[in-house]
């Protein structure tokens, strides 16, 4: 296919709107309507109007298509990622805690520095190096005390690993060699190694998706967390259900919790956002029909 040079050129907001109206979005509001492509932007919000084309490639909307309802979907969206961050910190805080803990009575405090214990030398190495980063910029105050009485290039894992980001830390859990040390960890959470490899892999990208504000709810992810074929704990049946929509990311949270939070709320957070918009179509996000039929969400 023959490149050609970008030919758009940026518009006002007023004449952004009347693009809108012109190719048929229904405007009822029109000072809300600029208020939100100023605030926003009219990039931002395509990808909540783009279910409501009838034309995907002229960007002419189905009729009855409204502003108010990809307005809607924002705002639903921005929940939905809120929901997630609130409880992948549950998750993070409880597998960072697991791995230091038994990382370090089985291979000593500075496990992390130990070349040996990872398969390839050339990842650890640059893992290393950013942890070596991180522990550089940081201006936590037992960071600080740390560099001041002690001659270690780098703290104790119970201590580093609290300043590391967790991209950092699942790069560590995925170059663990294979033993028992690592099954444990994953076991604790209900999990066989190789998957709870995937699923922190997975944890990563949601983190970075709602860290940017990107849409989530109808997102077909580009990663594939691994569906467990043994699961230690109650897990969802439908086997059909594809591992890179949302719904399947919301069972992973769901099945963590499990073991992090037994009492949690989980199952209610996500009906009450999902009846404060009744319009959105969960099929979009990978939800089953009969996804309430579940043993997983009723626990």
């Amino acid at each position: 296919m023959c490149k050609v040079p970008f030919p758009k050129v940026a518009l006002t907001y007023e004449a952004q709107l009347q693009l809108l109206k012109d190719r048929g979005l229904s405007v009822d509001d029109e000072p809300k309507a600029l208020f939100l492509l100023e605030k926003i932007s009219y990039y931002r919000l395509s990808g909540y109007w783009f279910p409501l084309l009838a034309n995907k490639k002229d960007h002419f909307f189905k009729p009855g298509a409204t502003f108010e309802t990809a307005f809607k979907l924002y705002c639903f969206d921005k929940e939905l990622r809120k929901l997630f961050i609130s409880e992948l910190k549950k998750n993070e805080v409880a597998i960072r805690a697991k791995m230091i803990y038994v990382l370090s009575h089985e291979y000593g405090p500075f496990w992390f520095q130990d070349a040996a214990l990872f398969r390839d030398p050339v990842s650890h190495a640059r893992t290393l190096a950013k942890i070596g980063d991180e522990y550089t910029r940081s201006d936590e105050e037992f960071i600080v005390a740390f560099k001041d009485k002690y001659s270690n290039p780098l703290p104790p894992s119970w201590m580093i690993l609290e300043i590391t980001s967790f991209g950092t830390l699942s790069m560590l859990y995925k170059y663990l060699k294979p033993g028992r040390s690592k099954r444990n960890i994953a076991h604790y959470f209900g999990l066989s190694d190789r998957v709870f490899e995937t699923w922190l892999h997975s944890i990563v990208y949601l983190r970075n998706v709602c860290a940017h504000h990107t849409r989530l709810w109808n997102r077909a992810m580009s990663i594939r967390p691994q569906f467990p074929i043994t699961p230690l704990k109650t897990w969802i049946n439908n086997t059909a259900i594809p591992s890179n929509k949302t719904y399947f990311m919301l069972s992973m949270i769901k099945y963590l919790l499990l073991t992090v939070n037994p009492g949690n709320t989980f199952t209610l957070k996500i009906t009450d956002l999902l009846e404060k918009y009744p319009n959105i179509d969960i099929l979009a996000m990978g939800f089953p029909t009969d996804w309430q039929d579940e043993e997983l969400w009723q626990k």
